[in-house]
């Protein structure tokens, strides 16, 4: 029997570049962060990314959005798998290229 390899139930992925999906899902809940942040961004390009395996999954994306700032976004995708389904979630604001994605 091959061992079974367990994600710790919570545990985040490690991060990893951004792919054209995450832009996706980073694109999706562009307008409801600059609703909540009352902003508007003229960029808004995904950089890396982490997951975390829920009922769902939530993807931590840091998205670089000009000016050398930095935002980072928490959005839940339900079990569906289906784009509909995503919700920003959470966001930290005022990051820098250097911060490191970490649960929030």
């Amino acid at each position: 029997k091959k061992p079974v390899t367990r994600m710790i139930p919570g545990g985040l992925t490690e991060a990893r570049p951004a792919t054209p999906e995450i832009q996706e899902i980073a694109d999706q809940v562009r307008a409801q962060l600059e609703e909540k942040t009352n902003e508007k961004y003229e960029k808004f390009e995904a950089v890396e990314y982490k997951t975390q395996v829920v009922a769902g999954v939530n993807y931590f994306i840091k998205v670089d959005v000009g000016d050398g700032r930095y935002t980072h976004l928490k959005v839940f995708q339900g079990l569906s798998g289906q784009n509909e389904g995503l919700e920003l979630s959470g966001y930290q604001t005022n990051k820098t290229k250097d911060d490191e994605l970490t649960y929030f």
